[in-house]
Order: structure tokens, then sequence, then C-alpha cells
């Protein structure tokens, strides 16, 4: 019985001690222990370079671009270029039927050799009636002969010269036909106006062409050494493009390469004035006001080998703003902006915790900020919260707004 009752007392005390043990546990982990590290995604603040850019779509043309046509009318007898020649300032291009103009340019200059006949019977009368009338004033009137015989001496002479004068004049105005009938003999041989390369051909050998309705175009010819980039840049973004501005693009067959240049030129008026000024002011040319406006910004770049070919597609970016090697935060990291202009950024230290931070930035272009104030080299900003479906992809990248 006495050894019952020690049992279980000693049962007791031990118990008991565990008791304690098991208080002092949980009282230590309760006071001493650090709190669990919120699960979030962070980012550390590093040096970079911080641009701000207006994104664009922009169409490739050669910096010269010339349609040569036809002055003249007729069959394309001879077409002596093909797409992809490159020609030379002078070179023969096409020749068109000139046997109309041939008979023209015949038929001014027998026209001057007429005139030019006419011309010398002319003047044999004029000195005539010169050698008439100067007999009759030596003779003098009312002695050796009569009033009427010196008048009609004298208007004879008068008649003579004014018959040399006009044919003088009819002899200038055969020349200048002579010379219109030449150019437009010349008209006939279409040569390359300048250097280029030969990209499209509009009419080919055989077709007529009418030249007295408009000017039909024969051939295209490109300079490809130079491309220009016809950038359309919306109305929300034109105020901030000037000209100068540092512009680069890529292409979509070479993503990687970068082509850049300066912005040489922002046309004042976007290209569909040209309809609004040759429309009538009616309700259908009003509700263009709906279609979106864009401005083209112009720049060059350099062609030399060839690559870039007319009518490409150009993926633009034109440099607003850049600041290089400067303290950089993502955008994300942001959170409410104080009223003295500063932004509260929660700061991961390296005990896991956070801390709200006071942070001033310059330029932001909404993916990432220059750090001016409040943050230092290598500290880590949070940028969203981890979750179970999106703290594996969203480690490395920015999430949503910080969490406050």
């Amino acid at each position: 019985m006495a050894g019952g009752m020690f049992k279980s007392r000693r049962t007791l005390i031990v118990g008991a001690v565990i008791g304690v043990l098991v208080l002092a546990l949980a009282g230590w982990k309760l006071f001493f222990t650090q709190p669990e590290a919120p699960d979030v995604v962070t980012a550390t603040v590093a040096r970079g370079d911080v641009e701000k850019t207006v994104e664009a779509t922009g169409t490739l043309m050669p910096k010269e671009l010339v349609s040569v046509g036809a002055q003249a009318s007729g069959r394309i007898e001879t077409l002596t270029v093909e797409v992809g020649d490159t020609v030379r300032q002078g070179q023969l291009i096409a020749q068109i039927d000139s046997r109309t103009q041939e008979n023209t340019l015949k038929t001014a200059q027998a026209d001057v050799a007429n005139m030019t006949a006419q011309l010398a019977s002319a003047k044999a009368t004029l000195a005539q009636t010169r050698l008439a009338f100067e007999r009759q004033k030596a003779l003098g009137v009312g002695e050796a002969t009569s009033q009427a015989d010196y008048q009609a001496a004298q208007a004879e002479y008068e008649s003579a010269r004014a018959s040399v004068d006009a044919l003088y004049a009819q002899i200038e105005s055969a020349r200048v036909a002579v010379e219109n009938a030449q150019v437009n003999l010349g008209y006939t041989k279409i040569t390359a106006p300048m250097d280029g390369v030969v990209v499209a051909i509009v009419n080919k050998q055989g077709t007529t062409v009418n030249a007295n309705q408009s000017t039909p175009a024969i051939v295209v010819l490109a300079k490809l050494d130079v491309m220009t980039v016809e950038t359309e840049v919306s109305e929300a973004d034109v105020i901030n493009v000037r000209k100068g501005q540092q512009a680069y693009f890529t292409i979509l067959g070479d993503p990687d390469k970068r082509y850049a240049g300066s912005l040489r030129l922002v046309e004042p008026a976007p290209e569909s004035i040209v309809d609004e000024v040759t429309s009538s002011s009616s309700s259908s040319s009003s509700s263009s006001s709906d279609e979106a406006i864009y401005y083209n910004a112009l720049f060059d770049v350099n062609n030399e080998d060839n690559r870039l070919r007319a009518l490409m597609t150009a993926k633009v970016t034109i440099m607003l703003e850049t600041r290089k090697n400067v303290l950089t935060l993502p955008a994300s990291a942001l959170g409410t902006k104080n009223k003295d202009g500063t932004y509260v950024v929660q700061v991961q230290g390296k005990d896991g915790q956070l801390a709200r931070r006071h942070v001033r930035v310059g330029l932001n272009n909404n993916v990432t900020a220059e750090v001016l104030s409040g943050l230092k080299e290598g500290e880590s900003v949070v940028v969203s919260e981890a979750s179970g479906e999106t703290s594996s992809s969203s480690r490395g990248g920015m999430g949503g707004p910080p969490p406050f």
C-alpha cells in the first residue's frame, strides 16, 4: 500500500516538471523568437539606365524616290532596264516611238527655211523701193516729179520695210517652233534623272502611253543607300516629340538589331489634311474627326549594305529622356504618393522584416524609376505579395502594387 502511494507521488512530480518545462518553452518561443518573415516578392535596388520613350510603328522608304514619267505620247518601243538594275544619271531607260515628233520637227525646220527665203525676196524688194524713193526725193517735189509720184514711192518703200520686219518676227516664231519640236523629240528618250536602282516598272515595253491627260510613269527609281523611317506618332505623344531627338527601330526579320538615327523632321500636320482641304465641308467629312490622328516623324539611317528594303515595317522607339548609371527600382514597388512628392516603399531588411521608407524618384517610365533619395544600392524593395499560384512565376519580375 505504501509502495503504491510512493509511485503515484512520483508520477505527479514528473508530470509537474514536464508541465513547467512545456510552459517555459512556450514562453521562450513567445517572447524571444523572431516573428516569421512575410512571404513577399522583392527586387534589388541597383544601378542601371532609365529611358522614357515613345513607341510607334513606322515604314521604311528610300530617302530619294523618283517616278520617271513620259512627257511624250506614243508606244514604248524599247525598255532597257529591269527591276533591280542600277542606273546612272542620264542613262537611257526607255525609247518611245518618235516618228510623230520627228515629223513635227521637220515641218518646223521647213517653215524656217521658207520664211528665210521669203525674207531674202522681201529684202530685195526693200532695196528696190528704197532706191526709187531716193530718186523721187532727189528730183524734188514740184520740180521734176509730181507730188503723187513722190508719195507712191514713199509708200512702196515703207510697205517693203514693214514686210521685212514681219518676216523677221515670223522667222523667230518658226525657230521657237523648231526648238519646241526638238524638246518634244527629246522627250521620247526617257533617261534617268539620278543615280539609283530600278525598284518598279510601271509600264512595260509595247505599252502605249498618253501624256496629254497626265504624266504616265515608266519606272520608279530609288537611292537605297539611305532609308527614311516614316514614323506614325499619335496626337497624344507628338507634343513630346521634337527634331533632334534620338530614335531607333527594329525590323521583323531581325528584332535584335537596332538601327539608330536622329529625328530630322516632325511634320506639323497629319497626311489627312490633304483630304480635309480638297474635300467639301460636308457631314461625311466631319465624321473623320472620330478617327485616330497621326503625325509623321522622319529620321534617316544608312543602308550601304542594302539590307533594308522599301516599305518594310519598323518598330520605332523615340527617346524622350534618358538617365545613365543611376539607382533604379521597379515602378511597381512605389506605393502611395505623398504631398511632398515622395513615395512610400516597403524595404525588406536582412532579417526578412519589412520597413516603410519615403523615397523620392526622378525619371519614371512606369516600368523602372530613378531613385533620387531614400534608398541605397543593394537594398531589397517589395514589388508584390507572394501567393501559392504566383510566387514561383514572379520571383524575378515585377508584380502588382505593394501591400499597404
